[in-house]
């Protein structure tokens, strides 16, 4: 098996590494906006469970991660995606409708999110190499704090919602195609 493409190492077809970075902080900014729009919802059926005071520390963790990707957009001239009124209801909805199934609901939501949030800024650390390293320092600090969130969903009970499997599948497919959709549009 071939080793992963980075800027050291890139193929035909890769894009340049401006565009790389670009593409990035476009996805990351989508992402992180997408984040706090589930913690909106899910704080707007929980906001005065046991989970709250989680939840809300969770939701400004990621809006300070939204803000400093909405810097790195104009620092770097990038535009967002075209998709942020999508991102915007749906991460809201999605966060809503999980916590309205209960509070392990709500953490299998999280866990799921996390968890491939944790693999992308994983593989986008590792395409960046040596080249962007205040970029790479950004997704490393915004990715130990993801790990953070899915720890703490798994804490309190997300793998004990119901259908937990079905549900938590569904989330990441969904996290997943919004990824590759973020970072073309």
């Amino acid at each position: 098996m071939s080793p992963k493409p980075t800027l050291d190492r890139r193929l035909p077809g890769d894009p340049q590494p401006a565009e790389l970075v670009k593409r990035i902080i476009r996805v990351d900014h989508a992402g992180e906006h997408g984040a706090a729009r589930i913690y909106d919802g899910q704080l707007a059926v929980l906001g005065k469970s046991a989970v709250a005071p989680m939840i809300r520390h969770m939701a400004e963790q990621e809006q300070r991660h939204r803000a400093v990707f909405d810097r790195l957009l104009v620092e770097h001239r990038v535009r967002p995606t075209l998709l942020g009124p999508v991102w915007d209801a749906a991460g809201y909805a999605l966060g809503a409708a999980t916590a309205l199934l209960g509070e392990r609901a709500a953490m299998a939501c999280t866990v799921a999110v996390e968890e491939v949030i944790d693999e992308h800024y994983r593989q986008q650390s590792e395409a960046l190499g040596e080249h962007a390293p205040a970029l790479k320092a950004i997704i490393e600090d915004c990715r130990a704090d993801e790990v953070e969130h899915r720890d703490a969903g798994l804490a309190h009970g997300a793998e004990q919602a119901p259908g937990y499997e079905t549900l938590t599948a569904a989330i990441k497919a969904g996290s997943r195609l919004a990824i590759w959709l973020a970072t073309r549009i």
